[in-house]
């Protein structure tokens, strides 16, 4: 039996859609409609039921991936197993992660990566959706905030830290908050994410906390947005130090309350590197955790990569 028709299945069943199998594999919809009903004849049995709406495994098919899914996985490990005899990172890596920290964290090491691995192609999905790794077919994703349990293996890459900020323009305009509550007397841009857009966390230096309302008249669902906005005077922004250090260090920002710890939500955030649990990590995941981990841009300390 065609072990790519295989796959083509199991990747059906977790996405639920020909569509997005196909996006994924850069080929027609129905060359994915045509493995399955392939397989289907293969096995003389109906798995998918079809409309025009909505696409359901049978209760064949169900079983069929049951027992089907795991023995991929455990093909597809070996096949990366014996493809890492070589020593040399080689294939496909597909990685995720948000919009704005791949603009601006991921994107500018790309060429240095793959520099140092020539025979590794990389895949690199930009969305502020969070990915279903297993059904995208996603090897590690780089995630933000505090990390949900999940079967997932994580590590850590990074603190995150925040900092209200606002242009030299806008705090001559209207005032430089010299105190938390202030900050709820001025227009602020908002992001639409729970504790974000209502109200903003400060803690002093004495370990005290202080939540502070806050509303403004922009709503934007983008860091990289919320960032220009700011440069261009329209109000306070609570910006990640990631995408803030380059406007902090040259003016074009102001740290407005540098002696606060601040957060929207909870402040023990960061940058996590997360992967599916597997026994095997191929040897380009871990090429990419290891480059990550020993950049400069992410460990200031390190003394080789970057």
């Amino acid at each position: 039996m065609d072990l790519s028709v295989l796959q083509v299945f199991v990747e059906v069943m977790r996405q639920g859609s020909f569509a997005a199998v196909a996006r994924d594999r850069n080929v027609d919809p129905s060359s994915v409609s045509r493995a399955i009903a392939s397989l289907e004849q293969e096995l003389g049995v109906r798995l998918l039921q079809r409309t025009t709406r909505r696409l359901a495994p049978t209760e064949a098919g169900l079983a069929y991936f049951e027992r089907i899914e795991p023995l991929i996985e455990e093909m597809q490990q070996a096949i990366a197993i014996a493809a890492d005899t070589s020593g040399q990172p080689r294939g496909q890596l597909r990685v995720t992660t948000s919009v704005a920290f791949g603009h601006q964290c991921i994107v500018p090491l790309l060429p240095e990566f793959q520099a140092l691995y020539p025979d590794l192609t990389v895949n690199l999905l930009l969305t502020d959706t969070v990915v279903n790794l297993l059904a995208e077919g996603i090897d590690v994703a780089l995630r933000l905030g505090r990390l949900a349990d999940s079967t997932l293996m994580a590590q850590k890459l990074m603190e995150t830290r925040y900092s209200v900020c606002a242009s030299p323009q806008y705090l001559k305009h209207w005032g430089h908050p010299n105190d938390p509550h202030e900050v709820s007397q001025h227009n602020c841009l908002l992001f639409p994410l729970t504790g974000f857009r209502s109200s903003w966390r400060f803690r002093a230096r004495d370990g005290q906390e202080t939540v502070v309302p806050v509303q403004g008249r922009t709503l934007i669902s983008s860091g990289l947005a919320l960032q220009d906005c700011a440069i261009a005077g329209m109000g306070l922004a609570l910006l990640p130090h990631w995408l803030t250090d380059t406007a902090l260090k040259t003016g074009t920002l102001v740290n407005v309350l540098p002696d606060y710890d601040i957060t929207g939500t909870d402040f023990r955030t960061g940058a996590w590197i997360v992967y599916p649990s597997r026994r095997y990590l191929p040897l380009k995941v871990n090429a990419w955790i290891d480059f990550l981990k020993q950049h400069r841009r992410f460990n200031p300390g390190a003394g080789g990569t970057g």
